[in-house]
């Protein structure tokens, strides 16, 4: 017999089943929640209730609810599978896994179980266990476009991107509105460059989910990649108004506005943002950190954020054996940046003049395609060059591994297209970072940063993660960049005769309104004077003349430089009189550029190792006096230099004569310098150890 309550019970179910089913979430927990008013232990509602917890991202409630329903009914497959939800939410990803594993073995052709355990395994980095299981439930559910969907992001995390895309495809056709889907792919072209039809698939997955905050964030990223910075900057401002928490993206924001020289509201912004770091969220990653502080302790937090989030050490690789002493010491140089970039410009040579009596040398480029003569002259430098980007993460450790690389050198840092990754897993013994990010990368798995002791005083030590290689100069240079034979006069680049000219051809984003009011005032106290800096973009070109004129500058003393071949942009250095840096991201290859042509720079010396790169540069080639601590002495040296250009005539003949005596341009003693250093960290590791701060004189 039933009782009054069972009665009362079942009618309810009945009643909640319908509303569920309909959609009607919040009614249908309602009901459950009267069901066990009545009856606390009744295992439907709760399971139930549960469901809708976690479709109300109610994780913890949801938690709760499943696992007393368990205690009631442990051999229920869907309970364990929305547990493992829960738990994976949560981040309690072990016990997540375990909870799917429950699930399946309660019901082997559980597609949805395999498709959940799938997405664990892949919040715990084991790519090829989540591709494993997304396949399962393909073939359980022939039809199961989610699958198919994950199946190519797992692909994408594993470097293979043309059967990503293929899987992708494959959800859509069987899902035209399967949301993820589009989203997945748009994420897969991007990474093969296909900009356009990336933009496709966001426009289409947010035409899908109209306020999906992820995609409207990588919509973005996409315009940037095609120069629509100001429909980015939409792009961005309209997944913050959806989700103002989702990571890094303040960062970016902020980051772009700099790009656009969109100062509204930035010290407030800026103020905010550092405050979030400080405290921890993920809010900026560190390249556009070094843009917003000088301050090494906020760049230091940014790091850890970062590193702790995205790159944390992987011990899923077997410790390496220790190898035995090799007479050649095997280099590993690791970057995306082989091609028309500034760290190939500097490089080249190095790789050229390696003693090969005492080094082998292997490239692992993961960056774009490239048929630039600078990425030939790379390739044909090395012992051998790998091309790895169709490779994971993992899989080209495992490669470094394989070929015995002694010494791993990252170029790339914590920069755009980055594969930090790879060192997580320790690709070597030995493993540094070196010329591509200017900062530490706070990882246990960096051995070693190279530096000088301008860039990295020893007060500034506590800042750093990695123990420092000091060489008498830091920056790597090539001699055989040429310079066009051509000479720019003044009247073809749009500069009025008879003035002076200051420039600055760093990218808009390190220009601050701080160094924008230094700029400004310079001028104003040196009345015949123009500006000449770098057009990355129309929108930064009207905003900087809107921002002179309302510090009572005529913008017509603003003149910009546009994008030119690397020959003629070295030569177009020639019509200028003074480079000045910017703070707190100052010149690195821009300023090395201008002293290679002769044209001196002026800087002011910050806290940060960004801060300070023109200053190193300055150094290693004799004119520390060209080296400002504060504000005033910066605008003072500035202003005396175009007000009195004769009276500084010796700057650029001690720059000429102390080219090819100095250390900077020395390339030859550069590379001595650094194969000394490799030297002796690998003694050092044969010697079992550790690494400590090392000085070459």
């Amino acid at each position: 017999m039933y009782s009054t309550d069972s009665i009362k019970v079942d009618i309810k179910l009945r009643h909640g089943l319908a509303l569920h089913n309909a959609g009607k979430l919040a009614e249908a927990e309602t009901v459950y929640k009267d069901i066990l008013k009545i009856n606390p232990k009744h295992f439907d509602a709760l399971q139930l209730l549960g469901a809708i917890a976690i479709q109300f991202s109610k994780y913890e409630y949801a938690f709760e609810l499943l696992s007393f329903a368990l205690k009631l009914n442990s051999s229920n497959a869907n309970v364990h599978n929305n547990l493992s939800i829960a738990l994976k939410e949560l981040k309690r990803f072990e016990e997540a896994l375990a909870s799917s594993n429950r699930a399946i073995k309660l019901n082997r052709n559980f597609s949805d179980a395999f498709l959940n355990r799938g997405i664990v395994l892949q919040e715990m980095n084991q790519l090829q266990e989540a591709l494993l299981s997304y396949e399962q439930a393909a073939n359980i559910n022939p039809n199961f476009a989610k699958a198919y969907s994950n199946r190519g992001n797992a692909l994408q995390g594993l470097g293979r991107l043309d059967d990503a895309l293929l899987s992708c495809n494959k959800a859509i056709e069987l899902d035209g509105n399967l949301v993820e889907a589009y989203y997945n792919q748009g994420n897969i072209l991007f990474e093969l460059n296909r900009f356009g039809e990336a933009l496709q698939n966001f426009n289409r997955a947010i035409e899908l989910r109209p306020r999906f905050a992820e995609a409207f964030f990588h919509r973005g990223n996409t315009l940037v990649e095609i120069n629509q910075l100001d429909e980015a900057l939409q792009s961005y401002e309209k997944a913050y108004e959806i989700d103002p928490n989702l990571p890094y993206l303040q960062g970016v924001i902020l980051h772009t506005k700099m790009r656009l020289c969109n100062w509204q509201d930035y010290e407030t912004t800026l103020q905010y943002l550092l405050s979030r770091i400080s405290q921890g969220y993920k809010c900026s990653v560190n390249l556009s950190v070094l843009a917003f502080t000088d301050s090494l302790e906020m760049q230091l937090k940014a790091s850890q954020i970062l590193l702790n989030d995205k790159y944390p050490p992987n011990f899923s690789l077997e410790p390496i054996p220790k190898p035995t002493r090799k007479k050649k010491i095997r280099l590993g140089y690791f970057s995306a940046d082989f091609r028309e970039h500034p760290v190939a410009y500097l490089t080249a040579e190095l790789f050229e003049m390696h003693d090969r009596n005492n080094f082998e040398l292997f490239a692992f480029y993961f960056g774009p395609q490239d048929s630039s003569s600078i990425h030939k002259r790379i390739v044909a430098s090395f012992d051998k060059f790998l091309d790895v980007r169709s490779h994971s993460n993992k899989d080209i450790a495992q490669m470094s591994r394989d070929i015995g690389i002694d010494i791993a050198i990252d170029l790339t840092g914590l920069t755009k297209q980055n594969r930090v990754e790879i060192f997580s897993f320790r690709a070597a013994p030995v493993q540094l970072s070196y010329l591509g990010y200017l900062g530490t990368i706070c990882a246990d798995y960096y051995d070693y940063l190279i530096a000088d002791k301008v860039l990295i005083p020893p007060e500034s030590l506590r800042y750093y993660k990695e123990k420092i290689i000091y060489l008498p100069s830091y920056q790597v240079n090539d001699r055989k960049r040429s310079i066009n034979s051509k000479y720019f006069t003044k009247e073809e680049l749009g500069i009025p005769e008879h003035q002076f000219v200051f420039c600055c051809f760093n990218n808009t984003y390190k220009i601050t309104p701080t160094t924008f009011d230094s700029w400004m005032r310079i001028l104003k106290a040196a009345p015949n004077s123009i500006l000449f800096i770098y057009s990355e973009n129309k929108w930064a070109e009207t905003n900087l003349k809107l921002e002179a004129e309302k510090r009572g500058v005529n913008s017509k003393r603003l003149i910009f430089a546009l994008h030119i071949e690397r020959d003629e942009y070295l030569s177009r250095y020639r019509v200028a009189d003074l480079f000045l840096d910017t703070q707190p991201y100052g010149a690195g290859t821009t300023a090395s550029d201008a002293l290679w042509v002769g044209l001196p720079v002026l800087t002011r010396l910050g806290e940060s190792f960004a801060s300070r790169i023109a200053a190193s540069l300055l150094y290693a080639v004799g004119l520390p006096e060209m080296i400002t601590t504060t504000t005033a002495q910066y605008e003072a040296k500035a202003i005396e230099f175009a007000n009195n250009p004769e009276k500084f005539n010796y700057v650029r003949e001690k720059l000429k004569s102390n080219k090819f005596a100095k250390v900077l341009f020395d390339t030859t003693r550069f590379t001595k310098n650094i194969e000394t250093a490799y030297s002796q960290i690998y003694e050092r590791y044969q010697d079992d150890l550790l690494p400590t701060n090392i000085y070459i004189e």
